[in-house]
């Protein structure tokens, strides 16, 4: 066995003792943070100062009520629960600060960050039975059937772990069921996607029509969830053709699949079908990971020359989507060499990244919502939580071919190509500023998957006028917002062609600040953007016998 072999076999079966984090890279980051911090004596001296100040603070406030969610509940406000409670408060603090020594590399000064906050979530008193009195007092006041409702609970989501079944919990909340209904057809299928097709509701539709391409790392519904928030209908009620693409399931065999081949297959070839079947200047949309597609397919046509067809673009609408990940946010604390190299060890050993090892990654992230708290809500409360949509698709989860997800990582996260003029499509080289396009920009104010203020870079990047619009909420329910939905708010701020590209700060003084859903808004800039005077509505051909949707492809799901 050659040394690299024997290399990426051992990081492979540590990657499955690990979930997926690198050793190399923690440690490379906690010997930063030591030889920094023993390198400076003025750090030293801060940090000291920071550990009597925050004591001080901590006897001061000795009575004063936690602010940490967590320890809401009345009960923790006596003795000696207020104490723990303040305890980790205070712990939480100085971490926080003594994390940030000067002279750190950025990178490893937001790891140490951010492993500090997830060993603190670990320890926090709310975790555990003995120390967490609202559990306590409900056991007591149920005479033990909390607990018991708990037990079962824990018992039922260990089980599920073990055997990894993929069948949903609620047969009731599935594509095709109460999820994914708009009615459409199913109008290409090649290797990667479907391409669906939704029928028209009204009289009279816009003549550009709309293509929605979702991110490839969760199934395409999220855009199509109950009747009532699903964006695919609303578009369609409101006058739009829209088509949208249902990504492929990937095997084993399809290790080899490149970034590439998914942008060739997953927007390319339907956005032609559509331009031929519609004969008109198409809006292409992207969300998320499908939103970067889009970027890069958006500047691959730019550059396109006859005999080649090419598919004009009415506007290009990227969602939540990261085209600079110069500041990719807590996604980025994940992602260095040390660690895509175990991650590519352990893709290599079974040809892709498992929805299982991809929800982990996401778990990790927000351990204290995702993993902490809805234990403490079912194993100690004894609390079922209630399923609605957004927690099926959530649940629902899909692979990556292990050398797309590694080209991924290595050419936007590692080499920000894309950004840097250096991304190589196809053999050739694209640019962002060749796009001529009007783009409609779409930031949520909670996103840790794309922060806001890397969606804005792309004001740096392009040179069409750009709508950025800035929406409350966070990656999913941000986008997911529909009208009618309370509490909704967003602002919005137009950047010419020519004009001075602003900073996000100044972008936010002066933009208009609006109340609603962040969806009538965008309708309106399609229909601003109309190339030409409305047509009879275009009906889904169903004669080429692919299906209706939701289609076949959504319902692929691994026991892996």
């Amino acid at each position: 066995m050659r040394s690299d072999s024997l290399d990426d076999a051992v990081l492979a079966t540590l990657a499955r003792l690990t979930a997926g984090l690198s050793p190399s890279s923690m440690i490379q980051a906690m010997t930063a943070w030591w030889t920094s911090l023993a390198c400076s004596p003025a750090e030293q001296s801060r940090c000291m100062t920071v550990t009597f100040q925050l004591m001080l603070d901590h006897w001061e406030g000795r009575d004063r009520e936690p602010t940490d969610t967590r320890f809401s509940d009345r009960r923790w406000h006596g003795w000696p629960w207020l104490t723990m409670a303040r305890t980790h408060e205070t712990a939480t603090q100085w971490w926080e600060q003594v994390t940030r020594i000067d002279g750190m590399p950025d990178h490893a000064r937001e790891q140490m960050s951010f492993y500090a906050r997830q060993w603190l979530d670990l320890l926090a008193p709310s975790n555990l039975l003995a120390t967490n009195p609202h559990a306590l007092g409900k056991a007591m006041e149920t005479l033990g059937g909390s607990l018991h409702q708990g037990w079962l609970l824990a018992l039922e989501d260990l089980r599920e772990a073990a055997t990894a079944d993929p069948t949903p919990k609620d047969m009731a909340l599935t594509p095709g069921a109460k999820l994914a209904t708009t009615p459409g057809q199913v109008v290409l299928r090649n290797h990667l996607v479907e391409l669906i097709q939704y029928a028209p509701t009204t009289s009279k539709v816009q003549a550009a029509p709309v293509f929605i391409v979702p991110s490839c790392i969760m199934k395409y519904y999220i855009l199509d969830l109950s009747p009532h928030n699903s964006m695919v209908r609303w578009l369609v009620d409101q006058g739009h053709t829209v088509f949208m693409v249902s990504w492929r399931n990937p095997d084993a065999a399809d290790a080899h699949l490149t970034f590439d081949d998914y942008v060739r297959q997953g927007v390319l070839e339907p956005l032609a079908l559509i331009h031929a079947l519609c004969r008109q200047p198409v809006h292409l949309v992207g969300y998320c990971l499908g939103g970067t597609f889009a970027a890069v397919a958006a500047a691959a046509l730019a550059r396109e020359h006859p005999p080649q067809p090419v598919t004009p673009l009415a506007g290009l609408t990227l969602m939540a989507a990261e085209t600079d990940f110069s500041e990719p946010g807590e996604m980025g604390v994940l992602i260095d060499e040390a660690q895509v190299k175990m991650l590519e060890a352990m893709m290599g050993s079974q040809g892709f990244l498992s929805g299982r090892q991809m929800a982990g990654s996401f778990q990790f992230l927000h351990a204290r919502d995702l993993v902490w708290a809805r234990r403490t809500q079912r194993w100690l409360l004894g609390e079922e939580t209630a399923g609605n949509d957004l927690m099926a698709w959530n649940a629902d989860v899909t692979r990556l071919p292990a050398t797309m997800h590694s080209q991924y990582l290595r050419r936007m996260y590692l080499d920000n190509a894309l950004a840097n003029g250096r991304y190589r499509f196809e053999g050739r080289p694209v640019n962002l500023r060749d796009i001529r396009a009007p783009l409609f920009v779409v930031g949520t104010e909670k996103d840790h998957v794309s922060p806001w203020r890397s969606v804005f870079k792309i004001h740096q990047l392009a040179d069409v006028p750009i709508r950025f619009v800035l929406t409350n909420g966070g990656h999913n329910a941000g986008i997911v917002s529909e009208p009618g939905h309370a509490h909704r708010h967003y602002r919005w701020g137009d950047t010419a062609s020519d004009g001075a590209r602003p900073t996000p700060e100044q972008w936010l003084q002066q933009a208009t600040a609006c109340e609603g859903s962040w969806w009538l808004a965008w309708s309106d800039w399609l229909t601003q953007r109309a190339t030409g005077p409305e047509v009879a509505p275009r009906h889904p051909d169903s004669s080429a016998g692919l299906g209706a949707a939701p289609g076949h492809y959504v319902h692929v799901r691994y026991a892996d």
